[in-house]
């Protein structure tokens, strides 16, 4: 029987799910807000649907798997509110994902958290993702869907390094005494979707990060040796010039376990630290 996933929201961790998926014979339909992205889909083997705009009853009927990767905002999660009550009657689905942030935890001065520790947000961003989550399992509850929430660290991968910072002279070591984030590489992000996916867990929830939470600046530092450039300067949090997304995520230090992706699913991490992740993407970029 072919397996179909309806992906909504399909963006760059999803994007790496259907690398893992397509070669096995899945059929997958994703969901992009421009005529321009669903046409650079379609070359990729996707069936894309604009969303908002198309109509995505059929294929959600057809789909056997369900990935929802669209983040809330102000009015609340876009799926939820728009597709919530058809979502609720789609008994069919063999697994529901949805992917949530490790933001939900807040700030922990860099302790450890993981899948029970309170949810405590202290940004924005933390605090809508807590309302989707519970929006999600409230749905997930009252209709017997197999839900799994999926807590992600800070995603890198292809195209999204900082090598191309370094390379430019534009990177900069900040340093705050005592910050230390997780990070998780997006082939880990697809390999832990595609792990639940074979041994569904309706209700599991799962923190994806990597062995090795570090902070931003030894990151950094790795990259210039890796390309044998001149080390970034070292820039005071306090005196830094940034975004308010970019310091919003300084709000918040924390070290996130894995354990239950490892134990639950099996998984062994292709990049299990920054080094052999960006290693990776620099092998990559050589071969290209």
């Amino acid at each position: 029987m072919t397996q179909n996933l309806l992906s909504l929201g399909h963006g760059y961790s999803a994007r790496a799910l259907a690398a893992l998926l397509l070669p096995l014979g899945w059929q997958i339909t994703g969901t992009t807000r421009s005529a321009e992205k669903a046409a650079a889909l379609a070359e990729t083997g996707i069936a894309p649907l604009v969303w908002p705009g198309q109509d995505v009853t059929g294929a959600l009927a057809d789909a056997s798997h369900l990935l929802i990767s669209a983040g809330p905002d102000d009015a609340g999660d876009p799926v939820l509110n728009t597709m919530g009550d058809q979502i609720g009657k789609a008994r069919h689905l063999k697994w529901i994902g949805y992917l949530s942030t490790t933001g939900v935890y807040g700030d922990h001065e860099g302790a450890w958290v993981d899948e029970t520790t309170p949810l405590t947000p202290t940004t924005r961003r933390g605090a809508l993702r807590v309302k989707a989550e519970a929006g999600w399992e409230a749905v997930a509850r009252d209709h017997g869907l197999p839900l799994h929430i999926f807590r992600l660290a800070g995603i890198y991968g292809p195209g999204r390094g900082p090598f191309a910072k370094v390379r430019a002279g534009t990177a900069r070591r900040i340093i705050k005494p005592g910050q230390v984030f997780s990070r998780i590489h997006v082939e880990d992000i697809a390999q832990v979707l595609a792990a639940s996916m074979e041994r569904p867990n309706p209700g599991a929830i799962y923190n994806l990060c990597d062995d090795d939470p570090a902070p931003p600046q030894d990151v950094i530092a790795h990259a210039a040796r890796l390309l044998c450039l001149p080390m970034p300067p070292e820039v005071d949090f306090d005196k830094a010039e940034m975004s308010a997304m970019a310091r919003s995520f300084y709000a918040e230090s924390k070290r996130v376990r894995n354990d239950r992706i490892k134990t639950e699913l099996g998984v062994t991490l292709k990049h299990p630290d920054y080094r052999s992740g960006l290693a990776a993407l620099l092998a990559r970029e050589d071969q290209s």
